[in-house]
């Protein structure tokens, strides 16, 4: 596989070489971290999907003003309210050549709602599918449910003749380890076709020509390079061996803006940076005691004892809005009098923990990413400094995402670090379905720590199935409440979107952090 790779980049190294100008309308691109797979089935990590979404359509989409319009879906209808209807759009054919109908429509939903598919919970309210006629498929629904198309944005259409011919019909998944054809191939209907992916190294796009869609882009093909080096990603950038890196480390953000030639795009993100807690009957760090952290004075002494303040002001560069609570203000489901983040007090984080029965404090795990989200590793060293001071031994484990969010779904870790956007739907209940809810199967797919409350729960499945907006909202927001005030979750703040580019390029920038070049053009 890899010598392939290697002999197809070798040759497009040279076409490119031959033909110059069309080098000036190859978008080079660069983060910290490789896509953990493109398997769409295989993760939940939006950096992840971004990428993915580049060769895969859904059957619906979100368009330059992030509203929802139709893709491979034409339209739909609400035959029941347990049952939608669309119906598809003809003349669509995959890279490959194979056509696009509902036979390809019902094997993607059976392959998303597979018990082994890890982001099943990207469609947890759909039960099943049924093709209609070539071009009609029905979803069935556990209930009524007002976010189903918010959910489809992200549920990307594959081949079943590719699949079956690959023996791909069941989903990959990179938590458990199970690796698919998919995992290092794709094979979708959206702007560009991956036609080289060397793991760790790059991933090379050409445009699909045969798309069903206008193009709103000049590109002639995109090369995607993960770089974990913060120094040597600015380096790239600096020297023109790439267009763009996203995101810009913050410390460079004014040197990078000061060169000529070169420009960084800033706007507010909509993902929260959090700490969880595992609530299993003992922890990693300390085999055969009880788990600290299931006593909510303990929780509540960590959070006490961050220095919210001086994280957002040293590692974030002031950037970052501190928050204490786990959806941005723009997500639905926000509540400002929530929102407030437990003081810095280190006399207070002592006293509950002397009150909680721990005047010595304890030990604890505390895994953390350093490829994933900004200062990611800075800041769990900072926490743990922090902790120190009330006799908290924290642990740190640093490791890539492709490794550390596996270990995450498994229940590895005592303390973790994640990201949370509140994608596809940008909507609140992402939040209590995934990270609140029980995991049983069908609720809390990213609650991999034992966390339960039978209050959250009831919550969680009202709000499944509640029309009425403002009843559903106050749903969200008492179970947002209930997190707070139990400190389920230790939120940090909501980490901000900041792009470096040449000045070549014009490329929307969104608060889902997605990079979409199928809207870019380079002069």
């Amino acid at each position: 596989m890899k010598k392939c790779v290697k002999v197809l980049l070798a040759g497009l190294a040279m076409v490119m070489s031959v033909t110059a100008p069309s080098l000036a309308q190859t978008l080079r691109w660069s983060s910290a971290g490789d896509v953990i797979s493109y398997d769409p089935n295989a993760q939940v990590d939006s950096f992840t999907q971004s990428v993915q979404n580049m060769v895969f359509d859904g059957l619906v989409r979100r368009n330059k003003d992030m509203a929802i319009e139709p893709a491979l879906a034409t339209s739909w209808e609400i035959v029941s309210p347990t049952r939608w209807r669309f119906k598809l759009r003809q003349g669509v054919k995959f890279h490959e050549g194979q056509p696009f109908n509902a036979d390809d429509v019902v094997a993607t939903i059976q392959r998303q709602i597979d018990p082994g598919a890890r982001n099943r919970e990207n469609l947890s309210a759909v039960t099943g599918v049924e093709k209609v006629d070539d071009y009609t498929v029905d979803l069935t629904l556990r209930g009524p449910y007002p976010l189903l198309l918010n959910d489809l944005v992200a549920i990307y259409m594959m081949s079943k003749p590719w699949m079956a011919e690959h023996n791909a019909l069941k989903p990959g998944n990179a938590s458990t380890g199970v690796v698919t054809y998919a995992s290092n191939h794709a094979n979708g209907t959206g702007a560009f076709k991956l036609v080289g992916y060397e793991p760790d190294s790059r991933s090379v796009f050409a445009v699909n020509k045969d798309w069903w869609d206008k193009p709103q882009h000049n590109l002639t093909g995109v090369e995607f390079r993960p770089i974990a080096s913060n120094a040597t990603r600015v380096a790239a950038l600096l020297s023109g061996e790439v267009d763009m890196i996203a995101p810009v480390p913050l410390q460079d953000i004014d040197r990078v803006s000061n060169t000529a030639g070169l420009k960084v795009v800033e706007n507010p993100s909509l993902r929260e940076i959090f700490l969880g807690f595992s609530f299993r009957p003992e922890l990693h760090a300390e085999p055969g005691k009880p788990n600290p952290l299931l006593n909510v004075k303990v929780r509540q002494a960590l959070w006490h004892a961050v220095d919210q303040n001086t994280i957002q002001k040293r590692l974030m560069r002031g950037k970052s809005r501190t928050s204490g609570m786990l959806v941005a203000p723009q997500v639905t489901g926000y509540d400002k009098s929530i929102d407030v983040p437990l003081d810095y007090d280190v006399a207070k984080a002592k006293s509950l923990l002397a009150e909680a029965g721990y005047p010595d404090g304890f030990k604890v795990g505390l895994g953390c990413s350093n490829d994933r989200y900004i200062a990611d590793e800075q800041i769990c060293l900072a926490i743990a400094s922090m902790w120190a001071k009330i006799g908290v031994q924290a642990d740190v484990n640093v490791e890539s995402k492709t490794t550390y969010f596996p270990r995450m779904d498994k229940g590895d870790l005592d303390m973790y670090m994640l990201g949370w956007a509140s994608l596809p739907p940008m909507d609140g209940y992402s939040v209590l379905q995934a990270l609140l809810a029980t995991n049983d199967g069908n609720y809390g797919g990213s609650n991999p720590n034992g966390l339960s409350d039978a209050k959250i729960d009831e919550l969680a499945r009202s709000a499944s199935t509640e029309l009425d907006e403002a009843k559903r909202v106050d749903m969200l927001k008492a179970a947002f409440r209930i997190a707070h005030d139990e400190a389920l979750y230790l939120p940090l703040h909501q980490q901000p979107v900041a792009w470096a580019m040449s000045d070549k390029v014009d490329m929307p920038q969104f608060p889902d952090e997605y990079v979409r070049p199928w809207f870019a053009h380079m002069n």
